[in-house]
């Protein structure tokens, strides 16, 4: 059973949606454009149900099905938000908002849904709801949590929940997949370290700030090596360093950056343990101070495995069980639909975007050719879970 062919038919205007939010990228919670654009398609859809408002700037639609005897109801949620990226292609469709780019493919995966929006609408071969969940602010900003707290999981009776993101390098319209961590944990860190100051040319006189963040920064690296499971998965990268303003004066202050990432709440537990006595310990044995401050960030992202399963079985329905890899590698990335998962059961699928540049790069975009088949799977997806009686 390929791409549906009703979506197929209307491939080239969800190919004119996605590349009209393209054009007009917004950022976090500020998507008040990209969600005025989801809720009047709904709207002209048809759907039975268009609310905004929910985790702030969140879009909601709800479609229900021919038939009403489960009263169940199977939430599908794309992203809108964009990144603060500057454009460099000169697409025709390329950004006209300096500094701001759909650099991920929220815009793919909002039309996708959107095209999966029209089908369900039009044909209503199902028996219960579809819950069409349109989030804002997954770069950074939580957005997932925010619709989660604002109860949208129990206001629509969602019982599952299922979400997508495309790969850049993929085979087109492939699908993978894994039960389980899928997507890592995510916390940022800030290492303040104080030393004394001093002129260069006394170095004995001063506690050098500088000579203990490289220390530490190369500590660090022994989580991952010496700490950490071989067969776990973690990462720790300082990716911001901030000491000194001139050549000859050694810094009582340095400021380190990073990030950490695992797979597991034990792993990301540990890892955080292991940077404050890293930090404190390196910054001891020199004589000065330091101290860490974490930014939490989102948790993992734990597929769930018969919806894992199911998902995998709907996605071979449409492109082959050869196309269909079930056991994919995760990634070190993270996804705030993590907190989704935690309040319902369901499974986060990748769609193979063909060649790209990588996600989150200026030079990035997202393939069209794409967006039938991820409308045919939420499609498809619908129609097999909420089963006609």
């Amino acid at each position: 059973m390929p791409i549906i062919d009703r979506i197929a038919g209307f491939a080239h205007e969800i190919t004119a949606w996605r590349r009209d939010l393209h054009a007009h990228p917004e950022l976090n919670y500020d998507v008040h454009r990209t969600a005025g654009f989801v809720a009047e398609k709904l709207r002209a859809f048809g759907c039975d149900e268009v609310v905004t408002g929910i985790g702030r700037t969140g879009v909601v639609g709800v479609i229900r099905g021919r038939a009403h005897g489960s009263n169940r109801a199977i939430g599908l949620r794309a992203d809108m938000d964009a990144l603060p990226i500057q454009e460099v292609r000169d697409l025709p469709y390329r950004s006209t908002v300096p500094g701001k780019m759909h650099a991920c493919g929220h815009d793919g995966h909002t039309a996708i849904l959107l095209g999966a929006a029209r089908y369900l609408a039009e044909t209503r071969d199902f028996d219960g709801s579809a819950v069409l969940i349109f989030q804002p602010a997954e770069e950074g900003g939580g957005g997932g949590a925010a619709m989660v707290d604002d109860g949208v999981m129990e206001r629509f009776g969602v019982e599952a929940v299922y979400g997508l993101h495309n790969i850049p390098n993929q085979p087109l319209g492939s699908f993978a997949i894994r039960p389980g961590p899928i997507m890592a944990s995510t916390d940022r860190f800030t290492i303040t370290i104080k030393g004394k100051g001093g002129h260069a040319a006394l170095p004995h006189k001063a506690v050098d700030s500088v000579l203990v963040a490289a220390h530490t920064v190369v500590a660090l690296q022994s989580i991952v090596s010496r700490t950490v499971s071989p067969l776990d998965s973690a990462v720790v990268s300082v990716c911001h360093v901030t000491a000194g303003e001139t050549f000859n004066v050694l810094p009582a202050e340095a400021v380190l950056r990073g990030t950490i990432r695992a797979l597991t709440p034990e792993c990301r537990a540990s890892m955080r343990e292991q940077i404050e006595t890293i930090a404190t310990g390196v910054a001891g044995a020199f004589g000065a101070e330091a101290t860490v401050v974490f930014d939490g960030g989102y948790p993992v992202t734990d597929n769930h495995p018969a919806e894992t399963d199911f998902i995998a079985d709907v996605a071979a329905q449409i492109v082959g069980a050869a196309s269909v890899a079930r056991d994919a590698a995760p990634l070190m990335a993270a996804e705030d639909f993590a907190y989704m998962l935690q309040r319902r059961p369901g499974a986060y699928i990748f769609l193979g975007n063909g060649p790209s540049a990588g996600l989150h790069h200026p030079e990035y975009d997202f393939c069209d050719e794409a967006a039938p088949y991820g409308a045919s799977l939420w499609g498809r997806l619908i129609e097999t879970a909420l089963p006609m009686r």
